[in-house]
């Protein structure tokens, strides 16, 4: 067996899809002699998870997608029939009212991000920064009175994120290899599906029985795998835009109930 069909073996016994080899050859490493293949396997599936699946060297023809008519509202509900990759493209919290959300991208943008009746400090820096007063890392209470933190790293707007997510509920925009779109809520909570935590262009593998109803996916946690991987600038442009997208669909909102 030649090395790219021993990195494509590697990448489908780890449970991902199977990339043409022609890409895999692409995404080797240009180097003589070449890495062990464990390392070379690593290296192509890093840049598996951050490709775009409609890149149509990715995949052999004919390349797994959403079945014909899969957006079509009146179809009630069918299951799919096969493994289906996909990227997101979009993640929105419905547990939160967009106002809400609002407030607490404004919140960590100065530093700070609430916890129940608590104020949490937030570094603004990198996330291996501290927060500190003389040295010792503090958390700022409604009363004023600093306390020291009780955590063992940095608290992060992420880490924060992750548990406010515990008990939300979220809907994707999910994109296959042909470009096709389709919403997804989550049918039960997914702990790797949150904002903060599942990034834009991140890949997901939708698996046989996923139920489809009324163009709408719905997802649980054994029937879709999140697999990782992001693609940096659709990550950049969505976190960048996501505060003026809120403000103004809450502006549109207040305009519409007036």
């Amino acid at each position: 067996m030649d090395v790219p069909s021993q990195i494509r073996s590697g990448l489908q016994n780890q449970g991902l899809p199977s990339p043409s080899l022609t890409w895999i050859q692409s995404a080797m490493p240009n180097r003589n002699p070449l890495p062990p293949l464990p390392a070379l396997i690593a290296t192509v599936k890093t840049r598996f998870l951050a490709a775009d699946l409609t890149n149509h060297a990715l995949f052999d023809s004919p390349s797994p997608a959403f079945p014909p008519n899969a957006s079509n509202p009146e179809v009630q509900e069918v299951k799919l029939t096969w493994d289906i990759p996909v990227q997101v493209l979009d993640i929105e919290n419905l547990s939160k009212s967009k106002w809400e959300q609002v407030e607490e991208l404004e919140a960590i943008a100065r530093g700070e991000q609430t916890r129940g009746q608590e104020v949490i400090r937030l570094p603004t820096g990198s996330e291996e920064d501290e927060l500190s007063v003389d040295g010792q890392a503090t958390q700022t209470a409604t009363d004023g009175v600093e306390r020291p933190a009780l955590r063992s790293g940095a608290v992060t707007s992420a880490n924060l994120a992750n548990a406010a997510t515990k008990n939300s509920t979220h809907r994707l925009v999910l994109q296959d290899c042909k470009c096709q779109r389709l919403y997804a809520f989550e049918l039960k909570r997914i702990d790797r599906i949150g904002i903060g935590t599942l990034n834009i262009g991140e890949k997901i593998m939708l698996k046989r029985g996923t139920i489809l109803a009324r163009g709408t996916l719905l997802l649980d946690a054994t029937t879709c795998t999140i697999l990782g991987g992001k693609i940096e600038a659709w990550q950049k442009e969505w976190v960048d835009g996501r505060l003026s997208r809120l403000r103004e669909a809450v502006g549109a909102d207040s305009r519409n109930t007036v």
